[in-house]
């Protein structure tokens, strides 16, 4: 059985060799590679090929977010774990959006990570705990406040496809692509799906499928 490659970054030594320890442990799993800055994550992740990349948000020369987005550009197979000591969905927006699809809090990360490697390796989403409750907790309250009535079966089944899409951090010329359509078309079905919807930009798309689970 081949094992996953996993790079880890992270800007503190001690944490790296935690990581790599705990992730060692896992008989399906092996660390190739480790970054102390953003930049060094991107060059390795191309250089070494790896599965998945456990990337720190806080890094420094090129933050996690930016290289996580500058690492699925150059390499869209690619899966990145962010960790991270915020709990907010602020934070959890701006990872999304870059394209990670793990999110730990460094609090928990030690505990979850063989399980988010796995997870996001099966084309699935993992969250901390703590952070799917505060999701939860804030659609419910969302929908209280506003009285809202979810309108996803009011889409047509292009305005789904090209949510999802999106979601998943596609561009319109991505999606046309894929979908065999023209960016005006996608566009126009994005402006439909939105107003349907009451979103209002790329970051409550994201957060809108996540909460669906249309990305996980």
């Amino acid at each position: 059985m081949s094992k996953t490659r996993i790079l880890i970054a992270d800007d503190h030594g001690i944490v790296r060799q935690g990581l790599k320890f705990v992730l060692q442990q896992e008989p399906d799993m092996e660390v190739v590679g480790e970054a102390e800055d953003g930049r060094e994550a991107v060059l390795k992740a191309e250089a070494l090929v790896p599965d998945v990349v456990v990337m720190d948000i806080g890094m420094p020369l090129l933050n996690g977010i930016e290289a996580t987005a500058q690492i699925l550009r150059r390499s869209p197979g690619r899966k990145v774990v962010i960790l991270s000591m915020h709990e907010d969905e602020v934070y959890l927006v701006r990872a999304l959006s870059a394209g990670a699809r793990g999110y730990l809090v460094k609090g928990s990360a030690f505990a979850d990570l063989p399980g988010a490697v796995r997870a996001v390796m099966a084309g699935k989403c993992f969250f901390s705990p703590s952070i799917a409750k505060i999701l939860a907790e804030e659609y419910t309250r969302q929908v209280q406040q506003k009285q809202l009535e979810d309108s996803y079966e009011l889409l047509t089944e292009r305005e789904k496809e090209i949510l999802q899409l999106l979601a998943e951090g596609k561009s319109n010329k991505e999606v046309a692509t894929i979908l065999d359509v023209s960016p005006y078309t996608v566009e126009t079905h994005r402006n439909h799906f939105m107003q349907k919807l009451s979103l209002h930009n790329t970051a409550e798309i994201v957060l809108y499928a996540v909460r669906k689970k249309l990305i996980c």
